[in-house]
């Protein structure tokens, strides 16, 4: 008897407490500002310009809900909330069901989220599975309920859901992934979208369409079984049949969105969490340059075929502020997120000569500096032979100077001025530039064997294109919070890390690898793009077995290309040459209309015309070429061949 009158009395506390709480809850509701659930455009991307090129969902993209397919309308209601218009924000019998899976488990494995739920945490929280969390959801869920009725809350879920891909509500969804107004799709596309929210990634239909489907089958399932569709329209769906368009019309690049998840990188770097930036309404202004990126896109589709699953990552670098105004990290976001640009590690090839031949420069070889190129073996401590080869087992059998070297990209000759100098002064350069990746200093280090990152490769080329000033690259320069209140502002900050007598030495070296005057055993290794160029860039090319590079600059802009397999399969096809061909057409492009912005000569450098492949004096005009040398390390030879500064 005494424990009917506890229970009765733990009952009626508790009956009362939960009165209290929701008189309470709904006075709070009618006198407090309406929670803003029209949120759609979260976070704000703008360009250099300035100019607004993404948001999580548009503002301008909101459709109301009797604008909205009432076949998509019925199919998100029947997977993610049937009883949702008989409820009040919980479905009870699915949240006992869920706290029972839960507690069996000892933690939460299982929610039972409604639609309104559902909005308030893509709104205001972040999407941690913990109690605190669910509290403030319920207590928000409440909320919402109150203030809104049922089909304006619909509406700003289906406004404001992630749909993948980038696309946030029904219109932007509808328009990438079928072309179509969100009021025009057929009963298999708005059961495909249906399903999309789920989880974004894994049933995206432009890269997972399998899975896209099987989705789609479920939730055609929870259609049948709640009598929105008939048996006849349930067996008839065709999901097969689906054409998938997979485009972003307003802007139709469809690889900026590497851009855009590089600057998510560099968020959380920053300290910024993700769900911070999806729910606060920050404003991100980067370092875009839409004119770049559109013409980085276009010359890549022009010269690269949607075949044979060739990838490409790319980078255009203002290498005097470090500002990365255009980024690909693949041929197609919408069939693989994989941002190989900032993800992926792949052997740089012979472009990592640049930095062995900065070396070589600064401990007193110079230009005219001479190595046999012939077939070597070379003997490794004497434990282990090494014996690089040529492109094609092209050798010259003679002398050849640092200048063919570097023009004829020369394997042996590498190899020996590595072993000459030292494997660790690469190294030592290497991580001077602001290349973080660890290096081990081996012989074939010098022919690019190491992985390297783009990203990180990229900063230590700006190095060499901002004439041996190290300086961060980056994506964004400032961040405001809703209310316009500056919250990040880039610091930018350089660092002498070169000498810069040498690296005009070295960039001028590099500006032959497009000269006719190298035609000996081989022709230089960009020769084949020297007619498209306008101007004068210092260019090094890299070739592997799986991966093809062209790295290039001058003041102005450097471009990095790669193109290579995932899966590192070897190379059937000659795409050394489109690699070369898209860094061409880019540059010339978005150099249109500058003028040609070579480094000025220093004081302490000098110049002599000697021959392209022996460094001797020279009659022969179609080999010369000029020399550049530290004044004072230059050859002895007549006066009248030495240029300086004052009479370039």
């Amino acid at each position: 008897m005494r424990v009917v009158k506890i229970l009765s009395k733990i009952t009626l506390f508790s009956f009362l407490a939960f009165i209290i709480s929701y008189i309470g809850i709904n006075i709070y509701a009618l006198i407090t500002p309406k929670l803003n659930i029209t949120n759609n455009g979260t976070y704000y991307l703008y360009d250099n310009k300035d100019n607004l090129v993404y948001q999580g969902s548009s503002t301008s993209s909101w459709v109301s809900l009797d604008k909205i397919d009432e076949k998509l309308v019925n199919a998100v209601i029947a997977i993610e909330d049937k009883k949702f218009y008989d409820h009040h924000g919980f479905d009870i019998a699915r949240i006992a069901k869920a706290m029972f899976i839960n507690i069996q488990n000892g933690y939460i494995v299982q929610g039972a989220s409604t639609i309104t739920q559902q909005l308030v945490k893509n709104l205001y929280l972040d999407f941690g599975k913990t109690w605190k969390r669910k509290i403030e959801e319920a207590f928000l869920t409440i909320i919402a309920e109150i203030q809104y009725d049922k089909n304006e809350i619909l509406e700003a879920y289906l406004n404001t859901i992630n749909y993948g891909n980038g696309n946030y509500g029904v219109s932007n969804a509808s328009h990438y992934y079928f072309n179509k107004d969100a009021n025009d799709l057929t009963m298999e596309e708005a059961i495909i979208l249906a399903g999309i929210p789920k989880s974004p990634n894994k049933f995206n239909p432009v890269s997972n369409k399998e899975e896209a489907i099987s989705r789609a089958k479920i939730v055609a399932k929870a259609l049948y079984n709640n009598e929105f569709i008939d048996q006849d329209t349930y067996n008839n769906l065709n999901f097969d049949s689906v054409e998938i368009y997979g485009k972003n019309n307003e802007n139709n690049l469809q690889m900026l969105m590497y851009y855009q998840d590089a600057v998510y990188k560099e968020l959380e770097d920053l300290g910024i969490n993700k769900s911070i930036l999806e729910t606060g309404g920050l404003k991100i202004y980067t370092n875009l340059d839409m004119d770049k990126q559109t013409s980085l896109e276009k010359n890549i589709l022009n010269n690269l075929k949607a075949e044979d699953e060739v990838q490409i990552a790319s980078i255009i670098v203002d290498p005097e502020t470090g500002k990365i105004e255009a980024l690909t990290g693949g041929y197609d976001y919408g069939k693989s997120q994989y941002n190989r640009a900032i993800q992926a590690k792949r052997q740089v090839g012979s472009t990592m000569k640049s930095f062995l031949y900065y070396a070589a420069l600064e401990n007193n070889l110079v230009s005219s500096s001479k190595f046999k190129s012939e077939y070597t073996i070379f003997n490794i401590n004497n434990k282990q032979s090494y014996s690089p080869t040529n492109y094609n087992n092209k050798y010259a059998n003679k002398d050849i100077t640092m200048a063919a070297a570097i023009a004829f990209s020369d394997n042996v000759f590498a190899v020996k001025t590595n072993l000459f100098l030292g494997t660790d002064k690469l190294v030592e350069v290497a991580k001077r530039v602001g290349i973080e990746e660890e290096l081990t200093p081996l012989p074939s280090l010098a022919l690019g064997t190491g992985e390297i990152a783009m990203i990180d490769y990229a900063t230590g080329y700006a190095t060499l294109a901002n004439s041996g000033y190290k300086k961060d690259l980056y994506f964004i320069r400032k961040i405001e919070d809703p209310k316009g209140n500056v919250i990040y502002t880039k610091e930018e900050k350089k660092s002498l890390v070169l000498n810069p007598n040498y690296v005009y030495i070295l960039n001028e070296l590099l500006s032959n690898t497009s000269s006719s005057a190298f035609k000996d055993y081989t022709s230089a290794t960009a020769s084949t793009i020297a007619s498209k160029l306008s101007r004068k860039y210092a260019i090094k090319t890299g070739t592997t077995p799986t991966d093809y590079w062209t790295v290039g600059y001058n003041k102005d802009d450097l471009m990095l290309v790669w193109l290579g397999y995932d899966n590192n399969r070897e190379f059937t096809k000659g795409y050394s040459t489109v690699a070369k061909n898209i860094w061409a057409d880019t540059m010339e492009e978005i150099q249109t209309g500058i003028e040609d912005n070579w480094y000025k000569t220093p004081n302490d450098v000098v110049g002599i015309i000697l021959d392209s492949v022996t460094g001797e004096v020279t009659n022969d005009q179609s080999r010369a070429i000029m020399y550049y040398y530290l004044k004072g390390s230059e050859p002895n030879i007549s006066k009248a061949q030495v240029v300086t500064k004052e009479e370039e």
